[in-house]
């Protein structure tokens, strides 16, 4: 075959330098999909005012992570481990990235892509679980830039939707959450604790958004590979983060069901971002910092936190097979990049 193979991992983004903070926030909040404004010419004004409303406070947080977020980086090195997985398997295939809000944008990962001449091309979030508001908003750009765009419609996509429930995914988060156990003086009491990212109530009960579903069978998913392979039946509780505004998000949050275990007598904490597989503001200072605060504030004294996967190894081997499965097989596509 003469395909030209292409991986487009799509993110989030995020601010590289406290001066992006403002433009960034304005980009989130002008997305409907992520803020849905009832009167829809009014969706850039009030999303003008979010961000400036916001962005002071979010310029300190992220000054206090060191000036900016470092999730382009690492999804860069995400693009590059997946690059070099699938070309010491002999398929010479080209990584790329597209960020939603910030830069590389989207358009710019596709234009690039054009220019590579690019025949196949395999979409793949890194969101483990699908919301509208995450891949579902990224993915709904690229099919409007697809149907305006004749040289885009002459390459063959595959998208994948969600992978919450891969084998190395999951089998990556046991073993990260069974080291982390290991650290504590007693594991068997060791309360792990999931905090996902969370989506108003509404875009699940009105909107058919999977995500509460998909993140609540994930959790299970980590919690029986943990005991399958490390033994390890420690209690565990799934809440939701990061929440804005004063609309019903997904319950419980996380701050309210930090307390609640406090009131059991729970002394060890153990933290998973599970909806997050880079390091980025809500992981290095929404978790660290204000949770951490929550935690020793209601009388939690050992509280840890899985890092997220990064480029650990069994991570990006399995998404390299989930390329690989999403071109169709394994061992019959021969590229020429």
């Amino acid at each position: 075959m003469d395909d030209r193979i292409g991986v487009l991992l799509l993110n989030l983004g995020g601010p590289e330098k406290l001066e992006d903070v403002y433009l960034f926030l304005y980009n989130l909040f002008s997305d409907p999909d992520l803020i849905r404004i009832p009167i829809p010419f009014l969706q850039k004004p009030i999303a003008s005012l979010i961000a400036a409303t916001r962005a002071p406070i979010s310029k300190e947080n992220y000054a206090l992570i060191g000036g900016g977020s470092p999730l382009r980086q690492i999804t860069d090195q995400q693009a590059q481990s997946i690059e070099d997985v699938l070309q010491r398997r002999g398929i010479p295939a080209k990584a790329y990235v597209g960020m939603r809000y910030w830069h590389p944008y989207t358009d710019d990962a596709l234009r690039q892509i054009k220019q590579d001449g690019i025949t196949k091309l395999v979409i793949l979030p890194l969101y483990p679980q699908f919301s509208i508001s995450t891949s579902g908003s990224s993915i709904k750009q690229i099919d409007q830039l697809w149907q305006s765009d004749p040289q885009l419609q002459q390459i063959e996509r595959v998208v994948v939707r969600s992978w919450f429930d891969r084998p190395g995914y999951l089998k990556a988060m046991a073993d990260s959450i069974d080291s982390k156990i290991q650290d504590f003086a007693e594991p068997e009491k060791v309360h792990v604790f999931f905090s996902a990212h969370g989506v108003p109530k509404k875009y699940v009960t009105e909107y058919g958004d999977p995500y509460q579903t998909e993140m609540e069978n994930c959790v299970d998913l980590v919690m029986q590979t943990l005991r399958r392979s490390h033994q390890r039946y420690n209690a565990h509780t799934l809440a939701y983060q990061s929440r804005v505004g004063p609309v019903e998000w997904l319950k419980p949050y996380t701050e309210e069901a930090i307390a609640q275990i406090a009131k059991r007598g729970i002394n060890d904490l153990l933290v998973v971002p599970i909806s997050f597989v880079s390091e980025h503001i809500e992981t290095l200072q929404e978790i660290d910092m204000e949770y951490r605060e929550v935690a020793e504030t209601v009388g939690i004294h050992h509280f840890d936190r899985v890092p997220a996967l990064n480029c650990n190894p069994v991570f990006i081997n399995d998404l390299a097979d989930l390329v690989l499965e999403a071109l169709g097989s394994p061992e019959a596509v021969a590229v020429a990049v």
